[in-house]
């Protein structure tokens, strides 16, 4: 299961892209840290992938919570206008299917 939450979180970085570029005219900050929590979702899933005992759900359950930082994130946008609902959509979806998945991983 590691891997393919690792690749649907590839798919919402991927999804992030053409926002958090349109973001990044508006709030660059903003834009860096929405770039950073999705980063650190697939980065930690591929490290406790690699690991074994108590690291493995640790490394997990920090990626579900950058994976609620990027929703955040995302909602701080929209609320402030910065981004239009339909070209979140897609990475919305995704990061709800990612942090579904690291609940199972971690319950």
């Amino acid at each position: 299961m590691a891997l393919e939450v690792l690749e649907v979180s590839l798919e919402m970085i991927g999804a992030l892209r053409a926002p958090v570029a349109r973001l990044r005219q508006a709030d660059r900050d903003l834009a860096d840290q929405l770039r950073r929590a999705a980063s650190s979702v697939a980065l930690n899933i591929a490290e406790g992938a690699g690991r074994v005992g108590k690291d493995r759900p640790h490394h997990y359950r920090v990626a579900a919570g950058s994976n609620l930082e990027v929703a955040a994130g995302l909602r701080v946008a929209l609320a402030w206008g910065d981004l239009e609902a339909a070209e979140v959509q897609a990475a919305l979806d995704l990061g709800r299917r990612v942090g579904a998945m690291l609940w199972r991983m971690t319950h």
